[in-house]
């Protein structure tokens, strides 16, 4: 029975992820579709939680402070919606919870922070993400594309009829003979 479910799992689990531990400093972009349209929104905050590292259910909660309000979100790393995860800073923690962070503000927010290989830890190839993010961006511009066309239509049509305009008010001159 769990061969079953390891290999249910091992179809929607992403090739790798960026290793993402309590204390870092992320910086999430996350698909959003409002409608028809589709964007993409990056989160940056402090990882207080790292749930499940090895699961398909493995889970990070991200905190910020935005305009003096606390606000978390929790994302799911496998989730087709978190295209992808940077670590900005690694901060030295000696807990996988940091629920004492939502208490304070300010300077004592501050972790101290550790050396890391920057470039290592967020070099992570998923070709799945990277083709949905130019999926996403050759859309955006498809459609600039077609406002551009359409703004110029449109510029022309003002251009012909401002021309049709003049030539039928433009006064025309008579010459002496034709008195």
């Amino acid at each position: 029975m769990q061969g079953i479910v390891q290999k249910i799992e091992a179809k929607y689990k992403k090739t790798q992820v960026v290793d993402v531990k309590t204390g870092d400093t992320v910086k999430v972009h996350q698909k959003i579709k409002e409608g028809g349209k589709e964007r993409i929104q990056i989160f940056e905050g402090m990882v207080i939680k790292a749930a499940r590292k090895n699961s398909l259910t493995s889970s990070i909660t991200v905190r910020r402070i935005a305009s003096g309000v606390g606000v978390e979100k929790t994302y799911l790393l496998h989730s087709p919606n978190v295209l992808k995860i940077e670590v900005v800073k690694r901060s030295k923690v000696r807990r996988n919870f940091l629920s004492y962070m939502r208490v304070r503000r300010g300077k004592s927010t501050r972790l101290t922070g550790v050396e890391f290989d920057r470039q290592a830890v967020n070099t992570i190839r998923d070709t799945k993400a990277e083709e949905a993010e130019e999926k996403l961006r050759e859309e955006a511009a498809a459609t600039h594309e077609e406002a551009e066309k359409e703004k110029a239509t449109e510029e022309a049509k003002e251009e012909a009829k401002f021309e049709e305009a003049v030539k039928t008010h433009e006064p025309t001159e008579e010459t002496p003979e034709e008195k």
